[in-house]
């Protein structure tokens, strides 16, 4: 058994989905969720430059004593997943493997619709884990503005609307009926890609098939939290200004977020 927290890494507000889902299925374990909002948007930016941006945030929580590492951001496992597992002596857990999973279980045609940031596509990670499937056909969108509506707070408006009728276009076309949000933001815009999409389209969030594999490995590894221990004392931090990132956290995720602590980062970013 181990008291340590679980470590969760992401750009943004995003991979709260995957705290929510954690919290939910493990109300026992602590985390430590570090936002790397002085550095977002992950998804423009180059492989390389995430991959250094991710690592140094994972040495980061890796410092601070966590357990397990979840990276719950795609556009950062795509960059990093490899390195950190050989990086660190800490589990690693990842969001991609488990909604590919997800997807072949749910598609009934073997046509599954991706979107995703550009990062996310531009590495074929999301192609290369369906590699094990072959009899499906990935249909691959990358839609940088979802991210944007996100962090904004607006998950109803005409103009995101307009915005996901043009990104789903190529995979309604294609006659998906199962949708992957590869990002963990999207799970926080389902209404929308859910009412343009429409009853047909099954929508696959990596959050709770993520908390599964935490569930896991945790179990497996005897890592979790006895039962009859403290109260789990939870910490966020963010690396830009955590008063927005407080604010907009409290409303996606709940009373868990309390003070906002910052996180010093050392390498800049680079215009977006």
């Amino acid at each position: 058994m181990s008291d340590a927290p679980i470590g969760i890494f992401d750009s943004g507000v995003g991979g709260l989905t995957v705290a929510r889902a954690i919290l939910d299925q493990l109300p026992n374990e602590s985390l430590i969720y570090v936002a790397d909002t002085a550095r977002f948007p992950y998804g423009p930016k180059p492989i390389a430059e995430l991959r250094a941006y991710a690592l140094e945030v994972l040495d980061r929580l890796v410092a601070e004593g966590v357990k397990m590492l979840v990276i719950a951001c795609n556009s950062a496992s795509s960059a990093v997943l490899r390195d950190a597992r050989e990086r660190y002596d800490v589990p690693v857990v990842e969001v991609i493997l488990p909604a590919v999973r997800a997807a072949v279980s749910a598609s009934r045609t073997g046509r599954v619709g991706l979107v995703a940031t550009p990062a996310t596509v531009t590495s074929r990670s999301y192609d290369d884990a369906f590699a094990a499937a072959p009899h499906v056909t990935l249909t691959s969108v990358p839609c940088p503005r979802f991210v944007e509506f996100v962090e904004r707070g607006i998950t109803m408006s005409d103009e995101l609307l307009d915005v996901a009728r043009g990104y789903l276009r190529p995979i309604l076309d294609a006659g998906c009926d199962t949708l992957i949000l590869g990002c963990t933001h999207y799970p926080l815009l389902t209404g929308a890609i859910s009412y343009v999409a429409g009853d047909g389209v099954t929508l696959v969030s990596s959050a709770d098939e993520t908390a599964k594999d935490v569930f896991r490995v945790l179990h497996d590894g005897r890592l979790a939290r006895a039962e009859g221990s403290p109260e789990p004392a939870h910490r966020f931090l963010a690396t830009g200004d955590p008063t927005p990132f407080g604010v907009l956290g409290r409303r996606f995720l709940g009373p868990e977020i309390g003070l906002v602590e910052s996180a010093i980062v050392g390498i800049p970013s680079t215009a977006r």
